[in-house]
C-alpha cells in the first residue's frame, strides 16, 4: 500500500514539475526580447482556418513552402476538392501535391540572403504567441535591403508580405536616461502609420489572428483528436488507479 502511494507521489511530482517547466517558457521568450502579445486561439474556429488557408496561399506560399502537407488535407476544414482546384491551386498544382514553391532555394538566398523556411511546423517551431505579434510587428527601415524591419525578428530577411492589408508604418523611439547607472539607451515607443492599408487594425489583427491559426492547425491537423483521446485516457487511468488501489488493499487487508 505505501509503496503504491509512493509511486503515485512521484509521479505527481515529476508532472508538477513538467508543468511549471511548460508554464515558464512563454515568461522566458517574453524576457528575451521584444514583449509577445497572445494570440486568439481559433484553430476550431473552421471559418477562421478557412480564411487563414486563403491567406497562406495567396501570400505566403510564394516564398514559403509546407511541404509536410497536402492540398487534400485542406478537406479537412470543410472545404472541398472543387473549392481548393479553383481557389487554392496554383496552375501545375494538383490536389495531392504538397505545397511546395517553385522558387530555387539558391535563387531565395540571393534576394533574401537566406532560405525562407518550411512552414510545415513553424507554430510548433516557434509558438503561436511569437507567430501573431512577429507578423504584426512590420516597420520601415531604409538601412535594411528589403525597406523593411521587424521588432520581434531584427534584421530579418523577409519583407512585409502583408504590408497591403496593414499599410505602412515607422517604429518611434525615445532616448531614456537610467537614473541609477546614467546609461543612455534608445527605447522603443511605438508605431506610427504613415499610410493606410486596406484593413483597419483590428481587421488586420483578425486576418493575422486567422493566418496564425492555420500555420497551428498545419502543424499538427489532429491535435483536437489528440486532446479529446487524452481526456478520455486520463479518465480511464483514473478509474484504473482507484480499482488498483483498492485490489492493492484486498490483497494486503489481512497482512499485519
Amino acid at each position: 500500500m505505501n509503496t503504491w502511494l509512493s509511486k503515485l507521489a512521484r509521479i505527481g511530482a515529476v508532472a508538477a514539475g513538467l508543468a511549471a517547466g511548460v508554464a515558464a517558457v512563454p515568461a522566458s521568450a517574453q524576457e528575451e526580447g521584444f514583449r509577445l502579445d497572445r494570440a486568439p486561439d481559433n484553430t476550431a474556429n473552421l471559418v477562421s482556418l478557412q480564411h487563414g488557408a486563403q491567406l497562406f496561399v495567396n501570400y505566403c506560399l510564394n516564398c514559403h513552402s509546407a511541404n509536410l502537407v497536402r492540398y487534400s488535407s485542406l478537406t479537412q476544414l470543410g472545404i472541398s476538392q472543387k473549392e481548393i482546384e479553383q481557389n487554392l491551386l496554383f496552375t501545375t498544382d494538383k490536389v495531392g501535391n504538397t505545397m511546395s514553391v517553385a522558387m530555387r532555394p539558391t535563387d531565395a538566398k540571393t534576394w533574401f540572403g537566406v532560405t525562407p523556411p518550411d512552414l510545415s511546423v513553424e507554430a510548433r517551431a516557434r509558438g503561436s504567441d511569437w507567430l501573431y505579434t512577429y507578423l504584426r510587428s512590420f516597420y520601415l527601415d531604409d538601412t535594411r535591403p528589403t525597406g523593411w524591419n521587424n521588432m520581434v525578428f531584427p534584421n530579418v530577411g523577409m519583407p512585409n508580405v502583408l504590408w497591403q492589408l496593414q499599410g505602412e508604418r515607422t517604429a518611434k523611439y525615445e532616448d531614456v536616461t537610467d537614473a541609477e547607472t546614467g546609461e543612455k539607451s534608445h527605447r522603443f515607443v511605438s508605431f506610427e502609420q504613415v499610410k493606410p492599408g486596406t484593413m483597419s487594425r483590428v481587421d488586420y489583427d483578425s486576418a493575422v489572428a486567422d493566418l496564425v491559426a492555420y500555420l497551428t492547425w498545419m502543424s499538427e491537423p489532429t491535435q483536437h483528436v489528440r486532446k479529446q483521446l487524452g481526456v478520455w485516457v486520463l479518465l480511464f487511468l483514473g478509474v484504473l488507479t482507484f480499482f488498483a488501489w483498492r485490489l492493492n488493499a484486498a490483497y494486503w487487508k489481512d497482512v499485519k
